[in-house]
């Protein structure tokens, strides 16, 4: 029972093409079982889940690179400090979860198949059960930044002050900007939605008290990608 256990890699020796394309495939599969567990019920973009599948392989090829050279283990991380990541500001889930998908491909990339797919499937179930139970809760999924266009007659400090009241659990003005020569103001906010069903009578009284102008609602991540 034990030998299930045990590294396939033997860091005396160079790693042979069977013993890369078993850790491939154990790395491609408990990355997939991993974005599954993660996604599932739950609210994550395309791009996550797919990072979330891939990156066990990545990290396990890193490390059998490098396969207990110190010499080739400084040199990879000095070409991986030299990239720059362009990425989105993550919740405390997604940084737990690209976490747990870097100590699958760690423990893959040293050759112990058996702790990364024990590892994965507690983990994994972990997630299934939380995404089940809503434990991540709904009410992060109600956060959205809110962007009105005013003309500049339109005194903005509490003009909205009854609406937010009505539709929302809490909001905080973020920003203020001229556009249109000056003659209209930006401003973004942040908001979470009391009901999300009330999402569009929110914005119909909105669009009452700004003069129809235009109005843009969407969730936080949706808005810093655009912002990237």
């Amino acid at each position: 029972m034990l030998d299930i256990f045990a590294s396939i890699i033997d860091t005396t020796t160079s790693i042979t093409v069977w013993q890369y394309l078993l850790c491939l495939v154990f790395a491609l599969g408990l990355g997939a079982f991993l974005a599954f567990s993660y996604a599932f019920h739950g609210k994550s973009t395309k791009s996550f889940a797919v990072t979330l599948a891939l990156l066990p392989a990545a990290v396990s090829m890193v490390i059998m690179l490098v396969n207990g050279n110190l010499g080739a283990g400084v040199a990879v991380a000095g070409a991986f400090s030299l990239i720059r990541f362009r990425s989105s500001p993550g919740t405390a889930r997604d940084i737990v979860a690209i976490f747990i998908s870097m100590c699958i491909g760690l423990a893959i990339g040293m050759g112990y198949l058996g702790y990364a797919t024990l590892f994965a499937l507690v983990m994994g179930g972990i997630l299934l059960a939380l995404n089940l139970a809503r434990v991540w809760g709904k009410r992060a999924y109600k956060e959205k930044v809110l962007r009105i266009t005013i003309p500049e007659d339109l005194n903005y400090d509490d003009v909205f002050e009854d609406i937010f009241n009505q539709y929302t659990v809490k909001h905080e003005a973020a920003s203020v900007k001229t556009t249109n020569m000056g003659s209209m103001y930006k401003l973004k906010y942040y908001v979470t939605l009391k009901d999300i069903s009330q999402e569009k009578q929110f914005i119909d009284e909105l669009r009452c008290r700004n003069g129809n102008l235009e109005i843009s609602l969407c969730n936080k991540e949706e808005f810093l990608n655009e912002e990237l």
